[in-house]
């Protein structure tokens, strides 16, 4: 205070400066190092798990066998769903997976498989076995249903796929989407009560394929904001929380409880339950 009592406003040197200045850069520093860890850690990791697991041989000649996981369709009167995820050609494997459909409905005489791929028309059919390998790596059951649950999904599990907008020629972009994770994301959002979701290593299945960057969960339980699928942040009960930086996805699931992490996926509770 002065003698006639104002207040003097507080005047900042330029020592107050450097010292905002270097605490800032504090900051900025920390914020990198867990970037570091979250990010550039677990994908080092995956990197050394592919390596250790073997890259196997060239794609023409990799195996793509069935692993034997559905029965033969004559012998399996009810419906089934299955999703798998497999790591995907090559390299990019470390980073992530490929996932496809299989449908067969009740009393039909074999299975449908679908994939989106990069090659001619987009969306195939029963071009490679329905449990098969992908190109010498073994896939695993991201959803699974049979019976009459599987008999309820089916009908617009086939008109999401008969109406998806990415079909033509050229659609396909490895990144950031529409790829084969968009179309099957795509698809299990026509069928929330499924609640079913892709693996964080799923790279894609946040682009907005109906063009929509700020949107409902398809579950009705929280929010997805996707900036064109190379950022973006979800939240809700059944996604849990996911932060999207270029196709990495960092998160954490509550509900079934799980770390999600690039190049690792899950680490915990599967998304969903597995018959």
């Amino acid at each position: 205070l002065t003698s006639w009592g104002t207040i003097r406003p507080k005047r900042f040197c330029l020592g107050d400066r450097a010292g905002v200045s270097v605490g800032l850069m504090r900051i900025l520093k920390r914020v990198l190092w867990l970037m570091a860890a979250v990010y550039v850690v677990p994908i080092g990791i995956a990197a050394a798990l592919h390596q250790a697991n073997g890259i196997g041989p060239d794609w023409w000649r990799a195996d793509r066998s069935s692993i034997g996981h559905l029965a033969p369709a004559t012998e399996r009167s009810p419906a089934v769903v299955r999703v798998f995820a497999a790591p995907t050609v090559s390299w990019r494997g470390i980073f992530a997976v490929h996932t496809w459909i299989v449908l067969k409905p009740q009393g039909a005489a074999e299975y449908t498989r679908y994939d989106y791929t990069a090659w001619g028309e987009p969306i195939r059919v029963n071009e490679f076995e329905p449990d098969g390998r992908w190109f010498g790596r073994r896939p695993e059951v991201v959803f699974a249903r049979d019976g009459e649950a599987a008999a309820a999904l089916i009908p617009r599990l086939l008109a999401a796929i008969e109406s998806y907008a990415w079909r033509n020629r050229g659609d396909y972009r490895v990144w950031p989407g529409p790829n084969s994770n968009t179309f099957v994301a795509a698809l299990l959002d026509a069928v929330p009560e499924a609640r079913a979701t892709l693996p964080p290593t799923a790279i894609g299945k946040d682009f907005p394929y109906d063009g929509r960057w700020l949107r409902g969960t398809a579950f009705g339980t929280g929010v997805r904001l996707s900036l064109g699928g190379y950022a973006g942040v979800t939240m809700g009960w059944i996604d849990g929380v996911e932060v999207n930086i270029l196709g990495g996805v960092v998160g954490i699931d509550i509900r079934r409880p799980a770390v999600k992490l690039p190049g690792l996926s899950r680490i915990g509770l599967p998304a969903s339950d597995i018959p």
